[in-house]
């Protein structure tokens, strides 16, 4: 309802108008006015007053039959009628409630009349708008509640098959490599590309002997405790974990996630890992089992990217760096970690070193500098060895 609120007084004598136009506007309304029926309804739907103050005797149209269409319009039924009639019978004034009036006054009325009845029909209409207007807010908020939950299942939906296919993913990919698929839909990161990167190769010693001269039954065991063992220190340093070829795994650093500090990042992996592989040998050799454990690291450029087809797919490097990495793990002693000459330049300053001297490997045309690494400077620091890339407590 308007401040102040607006009458339309509707007579078609001019005299009784002013009359009223005087009176309500002495009282602080806003008073709009309509000569006969035709005119009302024209006048009602132009200003859409608050109350109506309406004639009954009009040519034309008479205020009953603009009553009646008022009522029937759903947008305008609840604006209150006072009928001003002259004729005092109770038929009449029966048939005017009948027809939408809300009241009555019948000609000649009294001023304190006429107020107190505008003032008791503008009550209701000011909480008949408040109830209506409650109800529309309580109707948005619901419709918005809806849209909300809409939008929030939807999101639900969305992250449940995200991670669904996560999951799918990291069964046979590494993490970063999952979740790096994930997050692109064209997989830019994993597109087949150049990088520099530092590949760790590491295998159990005497372990094709052990299966010859063991049942599938330990074979299983011991391999199941070996994953279990490296495998959470892998992903807690960040390595993309390529593959497992039996007893056999080859890590990745820098890619698909790039590691500053890479070369740092896979001594000190190769360094836990065979603390915790150490531990698990001397559990194997109580049970018979002669079971050691050897590294190969280095450090070099190399094409990678996802190889494979729709069914299946892995994400590999291919480069000498590989190959490298793999041929030093084959040379490797049971607890040696060797290292190439890159990866040996980049943790001279942090590690304790001995020079292998030169090895001549498989597939290499030229001898190359092999060194072991025996352990971490005390004192020395790294990303790895307090907090991973990201700045997080290792």
């Amino acid at each position: 309802m308007r401040t102040p609120p607006r009458i339309l007084a509707v007579d078609d004598v001019p005299a009784n108008l002013d009359i009223l136009r005087v009176r309500l506007e002495s009282q602080g309304y806003e008073v709009v006015t309509a000569v006969d029926g035709e005119d009302a309804l024209a006048r009602v739907a132009e200003t859409e007053p608050d109350l109506i103050l309406l004639d009954i005797m009009m040519p034309k149209l008479d205020g009953i039959e603009v009553a009646k269409r008022l009522k029937q319009d759903a947008t305008r039924r609840f604006i209150p009628i006072i009928l001003v009639t002259a004729k005092a019978d109770t038929k009449d004034v029966v048939v005017g409630l009948e027809a939408g009036g809300d009241d009555y006054l019948t000609k000649p009325f009294e001023h304190a009349a006429l107020m107190a009845r505008v003032r008791s029909l503008l009550r209701i209409k000011q909480l008949h708008d408040t109830v209506s207007d409650q109800a529309q807010l309580l109707q948005n908020k619901t419709t918005e509640l809806a849209d909300l939950n809409s939008s929030l299942e939807q999101r639900v939906a969305e992250q449940t098959a995200e991670i669904e296919r996560i999951s799918q993913l990291q069964r046979f990919l590494a993490p970063q490599v999952a979740e790096t698929m994930s997050a692109s839909e064209e997989h830019a990161a994993l597109v087949s590309h150049r990088r520099e990167i530092t590949v760790l190769f590491c295998d159990l010693r005497g372990f094709t002997a052990f299966t010859e001269s063991s049942d599938p039954e330990e074979v299983m065991t011991v391999l199941s405790e070996y994953h279990e063992a490296v495998g959470k220190l892998i992903f807690r340093y960040e390595g993309t974990l390529e593959r497992f070829l039996g007893d056999g795994i080859m890590i990745i650093f820098n890619d698909p996630i790039p590691i500053p500090d890479h070369c740092e990042r896979a001594v000190q992996l190769a360094l836990d890992m065979r603390a915790s592989v150490g531990a698990l040998s001397a559990k194997w050799r109580k049970a018979g089992h002669d079971v050691g454990f050897g590294i190969g690291i280095a450090t070099g450029y190399a094409t990678l990217g996802l190889i494979g087809f729709d069914k299946r797919r892995e994400y590999t490097a291919i480069g000498r760096v590989t190959n490298l990495a793999s041929r030093l793990c084959d040379e490797a002693k049971d607890g040696q970690i060797v290292v190439a000459q890159r990866t040996y330049n980049a943790i001279q300053q942090q590690a304790e070193i001995e020079l292998l001297g030169e090895m001549s490997l498989k597939g290499l045309t030229r001898p190359i500098p092999a060194y072991h690494v025996v352990g971490w400077k005390a004192g020395a620091t790294s990303g790895a060895a307090g907090q991973d890339s990201k700045g997080l407590p290792a």
